[in-house]
């Protein structure tokens, strides 16, 4: 997959309110997708709950204005790499993504060691999203400053993109210091496990991006005007002289109702402006039959809209 041919993904939903009994249709869901042509499956992260769940629509912690946590303090959450691992063993070709880890929450050195393994389990697959998240109380939990979160986060990459590319690792900063250390096997893909970043447009994410980044999740008004998104983090990106183009960028396509359901002539009418403005990961969100055979059937016909809208040459 390259910035130069748009991608199709979905969400597989791996949370639930209350206990379904099961997760065979996640399953299914990630089946269907896989042999309807579709090229990336992510799925979501939280590790645990406090009760401040109004947190998830504040801003200023990381949350979304007007956004709301989905299932309530007690809802089932499934953990995402483990999830992912178990998903490619029913899958062949489809990408695997996290949107988003919470990868702070992890030791380095452990999920350094967890993602290779998924990377060559999977085949090369691997795309690990990640974000700050926005609940202070997950933190806390774990032993961690909220506070420092941002910082948390860039050591966890560092210490995963040494022992990802050197054969011997060295690594000196003020959390961690070690010396020649071996982490086998690596991952498949040159350069270690592809990272996207996700946040909003600000100096802190597009230092990030700079760094670590193959790609940007937008957070925030940006998810909403993904074009002013794109265009503010690209001079953010320019500003301190990280060359903006080629930028991999997540981008939803609003979703057309009609009296049937999704109109997805209408819907995908819009995916070549999200395209243009710079979106290379075209995020689609719709309800699929819950059996497997008519969940591929009905995503197939969403892979075609999408390639007969963009024009996209199917590989």
């Amino acid at each position: 997959m390259t910035a130069s041919r748009p991608s199709l993904s979905v969400q597989v939903v791996t949370f639930a309110t209350d206990d379904p009994g099961g997760w065979d249709a996640m399953v299914d869901r990630a089946v269907a997708a896989d042999v309807a042509g579709m090229d990336k499956l992510v799925v979501s992260d939280h590790v645990a709950f406090g009760g401040n769940l109004g947190a998830y629509a504040d801003p200023s912690l990381g949350g979304t204005e007007g956004g709301r946590q989905p299932t309530g303090p007690d809802g089932h959450w499934l953990e995402p790499l483990t999830v992912l691992t178990y998903l490619a063993a029913h899958t062949r070709r489809i990408r695997l993504g996290t949107s988003i880890l919470l990868a702070a929450l992890r030791r380095p050195l452990v999920l350094a060691k967890a993602a290779a393994t998924l990377d060559v389990l999977s085949g090369g697959r691997l795309d690990l999203g990640v974000g700050v998240g926005w609940q202070e109380e997950e933190y806390g939990a774990a032993g961690l400053d909220f506070a420092g979160r941002g910082r948390l986060l860039d050591h966890t990459l560092e210490v995963c993109q040494a022992l990802w590319r050197e054969e011997r690792a060295d690594y000196t900063s003020d959390e961690l210091a070690f010396e020649g250390i071996h982490a086998m096997p690596k991952p498949l893909q040159p350069g270690g496990v592809p990272i996207w970043v996700s946040g909003s447009v600000n100096p802190r994410v597009a230092r990030r991006i700079a760094a670590f980044g193959s790609g940007w999740i937008p957070w925030g008004p940006a998810m909403a005007d993904p074009a002013t998104g794109i265009a503010r983090m690209r001079e953010q990106l320019d500003r301190i002289g990280h060359d903006p183009t080629g930028l991999q960028v997540t981008g939803s396509i609003p979703v057309v109702r009609d009296d049937d359901g999704v109109d997805l002539a209408a819907t995908m009418a819009g995916a070549p402006a999200l395209i243009a403005a710079g979106v290379t990961d075209c995020r689609i969100g719709v309800r699929v039959p819950a059996v497997r055979e008519a969940a591929t059937e009905y995503l197939a016909t969403v892979v075609d809209a999408f390639d007969s809208a963009t024009g996209r040459v199917t590989q």
